[in-house]
């Protein structure tokens, strides 16, 4: 979720859509739920070829992703080059990154690797733009040794809670197909869940790398502000006014999601916002303890109507916290206002970044909201006129909310070393036939926003500090409930720590048996 950096425009690659190569399903099958962290060790221990790992995530993507419908572009040409590459340096014996050999991709948003498709997250008249820039997460990645492999689907321009879109349709959840994945980027969540991959990008301007996370019962990591640098042109200090945008990793384990955050952190110049790199070692917070720990535990930041379902097997897996030794106490957090005119100010703030990377593309010929109209759904349609009828002075009120949910978390936190919440306010959601799905209208008679409205994430993004989605059980359904693990500004390794103290004591790995016994027909 940023605005495009040197977008250019131009026809797709033909080469790189070529006919997929089944590899052996012994091995795809073998190495579909091994961790990234395993994979990088079997490669630099030459048990595993980096070519060999490739083909088998090729060959399975190829089974299962047409009923998934995860990933929306597979570059193959690149990534099987990458592979032979890869091989190469590792039998020369040279240095080798902590991801060297693992497969990996990039979300289909404002996530760029030169030559490959960005269509704003399925922007019809956006399906031959071509990207002639790296996004951090792509760049970083391949530096550290991972292997892009495409890039997976999104919700247009990231502005709701729902993965969908007109352009590619909707990314069906893998532990039942006719519920969505949740966005906005759905189609990474989804694909780590079904062992498409070990590891894939979120970006994250509301919840985009926790919400489906959530619903497709994987780990996703929101690092503190500037942890990670974020990368907009041609305004690079829009990040600080709008909802703090993030990119970061999901992952099916803590561990991996770790080693992705020692990738992608440390300082970068092109982002004002960026923090020098620290001595955090993130693989080694993950064995800390967390006896001694204060834990804020907050059913639904005081504003949240959160159904049944989520808040029984919250309020059970929170209590796995005093197994290992710390305090748990559910707190108020002071919040007064309804939580529909809250969820408007994030609607209105984000709106403005949109409208910023739209008019963009009007300067270099391509009128998206005249010419393309259509291409944009109504619920988005609505918040561009409220956001081009703000002045400057509703932009000032907005950030006087925006502050008081800052004040209120901080002033939980100022007493606690973590606060805990569920990740959102219901179960998945039914897949819409129209391109367009969309979260509840109303949850235990309450109304809210669609959009983002049940999501218990975008006060994080108001406020920046790091916050986790981690599984935290079934409902009664079947279907994954997540637990959002919230940490002070910059203490990202005590939300690791307190995050794989939770997987220790409550492992969600057996859960994505549903997953692999699924049916495959679309």
């Amino acid at each position: 979720m940023a605005t495009p950096i040197n977008q250019g425009f131009g026809g797709k690659r033909e080469s790189d859509q070529i006919e997929l190569v089944p590899g052996p399903s012994a091995l795809s099958d073998e190495l579909a739920y091994a961790s990234a962290y395993e994979l990088a060790a079997r490669i630099r221990r030459r048990d595993l070829s980096p070519v060999e790992v490739v083909e088998a995530f090729i060959a399975r993507i190829e089974a299962r992703n047409p009923s998934l419908n995860a990933l929306v572009y597979l570059g193959l040409d690149d990534a099987r080059r990458a592979a032979k590459a890869a091989e190469d340096a590792l039998m020369r014996g040279t240095d080798l990154g902590p991801l060297h050999g693992v497969p990996t991709a990039i979300k289909d948003l404002f996530d760029f690797k030169p030559g490959w498709p960005s269509t704003l997250g399925g922007i019809r008249a956006l399906k031959n733009n071509l990207a002639n820039s790296y996004c951090p997460y792509a760049e970083r990645m391949e530096r550290a040794g991972a292997i892009l492999l495409g890039k997976t689907n999104s919700s247009l321009m990231g502005f709701r809670g729902t993965c969908d879109n007109y352009l590619f349709g909707a990314t069906r959840n893998p532990f039942n197909l006719a519920k969505n994945s949740g966005g906005s980027s759905g189609g990474s969540a989804a694909a780590v869940a079904d062992g498409l991959l070990p590891l894939a990008e979120g970006t994250d301007a509301g919840g985009s790398i926790r919400i489906p996370s959530s619903w497709c019962g994987v780990y996703g990591y929101k690092a503190s502000f500037g942890r990670v640098p974020f990368l907009t042109r041609p305004n690079a200090f829009g990040n600080a006014d709008s909802p703090f945008l993030f990119e970061g990793p999901i992952t099916r384990t803590v561990e991996d999601a770790a080693l992705a955050l020692t990738a992608l952190a440390g300082y970068d110049p092109r982002d004002p916002f960026s923090l020098q790199n620290p001595t955090t070692d993130y693989l080694a917070a993950t064995r800390r303890p967390v006896r001694g720990l204060r834990i804020a535990y907050s059913p639904g930041f005081d504003v949240f109507p959160v159904e049944r379902g989520v808040s029984e097997v919250v309020s059970r897996a929170v209590r796995a916290f005093e197994e290992a030794g710390a305090h748990v106490e559910e707190v108020k957090l002071g919040i007064t206002r309804p939580g529909r005119e809250i969820s408007d100010v994030w609607s209105r703030l984000y709106m403005l970044i949109n409208l910023h990377a739209l008019d963009n593309f009007k300067r270099g010929g391509l009128d998206l909201l005249g010419d393309h109209r259509d291409d944009f759904p109504p619920e988005y349609l609505y918040w561009v006129e409220q956001g081009r009828r703000m002045s400057a002075l509703d932009f000032y009120r907005d950030q006087d909310v925006r502050t008081e949910v800052y004040d209120a978390i901080q002033g939980v936190l100022n007493s606690y070393d973590l606060l805990i919440s569920p990740t959102l306010a219901c179960l998945p959601v039914d897949n819409a036939a129209d391109g367009n799905t969309v979260g509840p209208r109303s949850i235990n008679g309450e109304e809210i926003d669609p959009l983002i409205g049940w999501c218990l994430t975008y006060f994080l993004n108001f406020s920046g500090h790091p916050a986790a989605s981690i599984p935290a059980g079934l409902s009664p359904e079947g279907l994954p409930v997540g637990m959002q693990i919230i940490g002070r500004r910059y203490a990202d390794a005590e939300v690791l720590a307190a995050s794989a103290a939770f997987e220790r004591l409550r492992p969600w790995r057996d859960s994505y048996q549903a997953c692999r016994e699924r049916p495959l027909g679309t």
